[in-house]
C-alpha cells in the first residue's frame, strides 16, 4: 500500500519541483535581455535535436559524432555569454528569501531603531506603526502610498518638519514602508495622561484596536516611547526598543522579552 502511494506521489513531487525551478528561472530573467537570448537558445536546442535525429536515421556517422561535441562547446559559450546574469543571480540568491529569511527582519528593525534615535536627537516628532497579525488596511488607506524598503534615511525625510507627510504616521507592513501620512484613532482611555500630545494618544489608540507596535518620538522633548496592547512606555532606550521589536517581530527562539515586566520597571 505504502509503495503504491510512493509511486503515485513521486511523479507529482518531481513535477512540483520542476515547476518551482522553471517558474523562478522565468521570473528571474523576465524584463532582461536574457529573455531574447533564451528564445534563441531554445530554437538552437530544438535545431540540434532535430539534426542529431536525422543524422542518426541516415547513418551520418561523422555528423552524429560532431554534433554532441559541438553542443558541449555551445554550453560553455552559454555560460560565458550569461556571465553577468549568472553573477547577478548568485548575488540575489544570497539576499533572497532562503538566506535573507534569517536577516531580513533584523535589518528592518535596525533601520527603524536608527531612524528613531536620529529623529530623537534632533527633536523631530514621529510615529511609526509596525503591523503584526491584525491588518492595518483602514489606516493605510488614510495615508499616501509609499511601498518602499525600510530605510532610516527615508524615515527621517518623511518626518522632516514642513513636509506634506510629517504630521501623520507611517505603516510598516511585510518588511516595507507601505504608507505615510496615515491617521490613527485617538485613545479614549482615561488613564492616559492629559499632558500627552496627539501623537502619543494616536499611538495608544491604534494599539487599543490592533496588535501593532507603535514607536513615538516626542517633538517637544525628543523622548522615545513605545505603545503596545493599549499601554504606553515612556523613555525607552535604544537597547530596550531593539529587544522588544526583535522579540515581537522576529519570533526568535530565545526567551521572550516581557513587555509587562518592562511596564512594571518603568512605573516603579
Amino acid at each position: 500500500m505504502i509503495s503504491e502511494l510512493l509511486k503515485f506521489w513521486q511523479p507529482v513531487l518531481e513535477i512540483i519541483i520542476l515547476w518551482y525551478v522553471f517558474y523562478h528561472l522565468l521570473v528571474f530573467i523576465k524584463g532582461t535581455p536574457a529573455v531574447q537570448v533564451l528564445k534563441g537558445l531554445i530554437f538552437l536546442i530544438i535545431l540540434f535535436l532535430i539534426s542529431l535525429f536525422i543524422a542518426q536515421k541516415l547513418n551520418l556517422t561523422i555528423i552524429s559524432w560532431i554534433l554532441p561535441k559541438f553542443f558541449a562547446v555551445f554550453l560553455l559559450s552559454f555560460l560565458i555569454i550569461f556571465q553577468p546574469e549568472l553573477r547577478r543571480g548568485l548575488a540575489q540568491l544570497g539576499q533572497g528569501p532562503i538566506m535573507g529569511l534569517f536577516f531580513r527582519e533584523e535589518r528592518i528593525i535596525d533601520e527603524v531603531v536608527d531612524a528613531v534615535y536620529s529623529l530623537a536627537e534632533k527633536k523631530i516628532g514621529a510615529i511609526i506603526a509596525l503591523e503584526r497579525e491584525i491588518g492595518l488596511k483602514p489606516y493605510i488607506e488614510s495615508g499616501v502610498s509609499v511601498d518602499s524598503k525600510v530605510n532610516s534615511e527615508l524615515i527621517n525625510t518623511i518626518f522632516m518638519p514642513h513636509t506634506p507627510l510629517h504630521d501623520g504616521g507611517i505603516v510598516i507592513q511585510g518588511g516595507r514602508i507601505i504608507a505615510a501620512g496615515c491617521l490613527f484613532p485617538l485613545t479614549q482611555n482615561p488613564k492616559i495622561s492629559k499632558g500627552l500630545g496627539t501623537r502619543h494618544r494616536a499611538a495608544v489608540g491604534l494599539t487599543d484596536e490592533t496588535d501593532a507596535l507603535v514607536v513615538i518620538v516626542s517633538e517637544e522633548t525628543g523622548i522615545v516611547s513605545l505603545a503596545r496592547e493599549g499601554k504606553l512606555i515612556r523613555e525607552v532606550d535604544r537597547e530596550t526598543l531593539n529587544k522588544v521589536l526583535n522579540n515581537a517581530l522576529m519570533q526568535s527562539k530565545r526567551p521572550k522579552f516581557s513587555f509587562k515586566k518592562l511596564t512594571r520597571m518603568k512605573t516603579k
